[in-house]
């Protein structure tokens, strides 16, 4: 079985788990840490980057899925060349806090042009946590129809400090999971629920109808390479859960 097959199978089974480095960390030592920490948690891909020195060191790292993620184009069909197993147009959410926005045909031509460029590649997209739901939903539609493989919902960025303890893990999480279930209404496509996910709150993502997590700022902003093998293990347990129990459920 191929890598991308292999993520296939865990999006089938709505268990997958996609351990997120950061579309802006290019610091090789952080990434190599999160590098070994999916890949000995049994996570399903890693997402990184589209630098190609740190491509170069993540494949030569792991036999995970490599998702590369940028909002440029070609840069994703160069990352292909390198051995990328997949390519994801997004993740949105790191650039806001840099002024960045992206409005949903902006997002779609994005899409069309990376689609002519990487072709068969498995190809992800992330729909901008901060449109409207009705936007969201128009896009996702659109992107279905274009022959997308895998959307990814998100929160959006903002400036107010969240709440402490659980409730402020809630808070996070709470936007991008309710994007998972109005989109999850209206497209086919599997959903991958991110932003503000991790061990207290991947449940709710599976639950909300998504196939896949993606958790990134709960395993690598830690500082050691233990604890986040320990983040990465419980959201492989959660998920690996979340599938068992629909199963008992048909």
């Amino acid at each position: 079985m191929s890598r991308i097959e292999s993520f296939k199978r865990a999006l089938d089974e709505k268990r997958a788990v996609k351990i997120i480095a950061g579309i802006d960390n290019f610091n090789a030592e952080s990434v190599k840490k999160v590098v070994m920490s999916a890949s000995n948690s049994g996570a399903s891909a890693i997402d990184i980057c589209a630098d190609p020195d740190i491509i170069a060191m993540a494949r030569s790292m792991t036999d995970l899925p490599l998702f590369v993620s940028s909002v440029d184009p070609e840069e994703l069909a160069h990352a292909v060349a390198l051995g990328a197993d997949a390519v994801e147009l997004g993740n949105f959410d790191a650039l806001y806090k840099k002024g960045m926005s992206f409005s949903k045909d902006q997002v779609l031509n994005l899409a069309k042009r990376t689609k002519e460029l990487v072709e068969d590649t498995f190809f992800c997209v992330t729909i901008p946590g901060e449109l409207e739901i009705g936007e969201q939903v128009e896009l996702a539609r659109a992107l279905e129809d274009l022959g997308v493989d895998l959307i990814q919902t998100e929160g959006h960025f903002s400036n107010e400090h969240p709440s402490n303890g659980v409730r402020g893990l809630m808070e996070r999480a709470e936007l991008t999971i309710s994007n998972t279930i109005e989109l999850s209404r209206n497209v086919e496509l599997p959903i991958m629920t991110a932003t503000g996910i991790n061990p207290t709150t991947a449940s709710l993502a599976f639950a909300a109808g998504a196939s896949a997590i993606g958790c990134g700022s709960c395993v690598n902003k830690l500082d050691s390479e233990l604890s986040m093998m320990a983040v990465c293990r419980s959201l492989v347990e959660i998920a690996e859960k979340s599938a068992q129990y629909v199963m008992e459920l048909v």
